[in-house]
């Protein structure tokens, strides 16, 4: 067993200690298992969100589509600033509205605000289905760390077995509380090793930062700025809105927010988040370095790209650390996706299916859930090929579609009805189910229209979609309903519930 090896293990199984220590002291009912009680600070609800969020699409997917795409990977740098921006506004009237009615899921809010539990069942199955491409995403992310990162004595199969039986099991005994531990652990692993690679690796092959962009550009003039067509400005404008409308629709950032101590976290957090982001300069900088020192990669081996150059570049240890920094990664936000996914199917679908279940027993069925779902995203990653950056884009489509329905809410009434949050919704997922199956762009809908409207996202087709519905259904179902209750003159007919 080489070095590199030795040092990912150990790491592993700090990980796994912490997460499994992180329940001592503590009843693990449903709160606690799943918002930590309602008592993190500022601390924890950064490092849970930065957690989300610097993934294993950050350490391969970002350095990959650098090196396979140029000028388009900007893309996540802009995104996840401005909704860290939006959030100072939008999340304390979220996490206002959760405590005073005790809420613990995504789907919960829905519920309440809309008073409608069917609607509940719809944003669960919208949030589990967009789940399982991030799930995905993260063990594939750790099955190719692991096993480059280990000089190939490990297959990336056998590496994702481990990192998904350990994360299984440390999620169904501590939750939330065992995430926010591994957290602070990861974060402090990628910030020095994301900074380190981002600068070490130009100055060593270039001389410096510039130098670098210049022989990339000498050797590929153009391929530092954006297409005329294809992922050209008008596409990157429209990704970087619909992922920041899609942002805090995940159901795990979602529900993190759940486990503040108070709003004021969220205004703190806003001003430090944009700055953290700025690591994500270092990672593109390794893609951008890799493309003349490691050439050839083609597809969804451009996510090989970060490690290759290290395999390159340095001896074994500092590749073991590299590879553990890469593994957590992928064990913080798989946990909390597991943990997420799972209580929306328990408290939202099942709960609504049996209301005599008890909450104790809701919180067992959650636990029990975990390896269901950790079995079900490990047969798609051990089948699936998409690249790390596709699985995002495809899962950020379909929860942007719960954004209106939830924008619409937050005011003292809803500016639509449940009818129509339900129908807006299933119109702008269906629509993003046809494009994904039929591999539809608005380039292949309408092939005469100039360049700048083909090359938009068609995420934003669905969104459209799902905003026009939702007004329609509510304006022709706004006289037979008032405030979510049958008209007099249609007494008799099924109601919505």
């Amino acid at each position: 067993m080489n070095i590199a090896l030795l040092i990912i293990f150990a790491f592993l199984l700090l990980s796994f200690y912490s997460g499994i220590r992180a329940r001592q002291g503590k009843d693990m009912n449903m709160e606690q298992w799943t918002v930590g009680g309602r008592g993190f600070g500022s601390i924890f609800i950064f490092l849970l969100v930065a957690g989300e969020i610097y993934t294993t699409f950050t350490f391969l997917g970002g350095s990959g589509w650098a090196y396979s795409k140029g000028a388009p990977s900007y893309y996540v740098l802009s995104y996840i600033s401005l909704a860290y921006v939006i959030s100072y506004w939008l999340l304390p009237p979220i996490w206002r509205y959760a405590k005073e009615h005790k809420l613990v899921s995504q789907s919960d809010f829905f519920v309440s605000k809309y008073n409608s539990p069917m609607l509940g069942i719809l944003v669960a199955a919208v949030g589990v289905i967009a789940i399982i491409p991030y799930l995905v995403l993260q063990f594939k992310g750790l099955g190719i760390i692991v096993s480059e990162a280990s000089y190939g004595t490990i297959s990336p199969a056998a590496a994702v077995w481990l990192g998904v039986i350990a994360v299984t099991i440390y999620v169904m005994l501590s939750g939330i509380h065992g995430s926010a531990w591994t957290a602070a652990i990861k974060d402090i692993m990628i910030f020095f090793v994301v900074i380190f690679l981002g600068i070490y690796l130009p100055y060593h092959y270039y001389g410096g930062i510039q130098p670098m962009f210049a022989a990339v550009h000498a050797a590929n003039p153009g391929f530092l700025t954006f297409p005329t067509e294809g992922l050209s400005t008008s596409w990157y404008i429209s990704t970087v809105l619909i992922t920041v409308f899609g942002f805090y629709m995940w159901p795990h950032t979602f529900g993190s927010v759940f486990s503040a101590k108070n709003e004021n976290v969220f205004r703190k957090n806003t001003i430090m988040l944009p700055l953290y982001t700025l690591m994500l300069l270092f990672v593109f900088f390794v893609g951008f370095t890799a493309i003349l020192q490691v050439p050839g990669l083609k597809g969804a081996d451009g996510d090989l790209s970060l490690l290759r150059l290290s395999l390159k570049t340095f001896d074994p240890w500092i590749v073991g650390i590299i590879g553990a920094a890469g593994l957590l990664t992928a064990l913080v936000p798989g946990s909390m996706l597991l943990m997420t996914g799972a209580t929306l199917l328990a408290k939202n679908v099942y709960k609504v299916m049996a209301p005599a279940t008890s909450d104790v027993q809701i919180a067992k069925v959650a636990k029990l859930l975990v390896p269901v779902l950790s079995l079900i995203s490990l047969y798609f990653t051990l089948s699936g090929g998409d690249t790390l950056v596709t699985l995002l884009l495809m899962g950020y489509s379909l929860v942007t579609q719960l954004f209106p329905a939830l924008l619409f809410s937050l005011g003292k009434q809803p500016l639509v009805n449940k009818y129509g949050a339900f129908a807006g919704i299933a119109a702008g997922v269906l629509t993003v189910a046809y494009t994904t199956v039929s591999q539809a762009t608005l380039a292949t809908l309408f092939p005469h229209w100039p360049s700048v409207i083909q090359d938009l996202n068609i995420g934003v087709v669905a969104l459209l979609v799902n905003i026009v519905v939702m007004f329609g259904v509510t304006l022709i179902t706004k006289p037979l309903f008032v405030n979510g209750q049958q008209a007099a003159n249609t007494e008799g007919t099924p109601t919505f519930k």
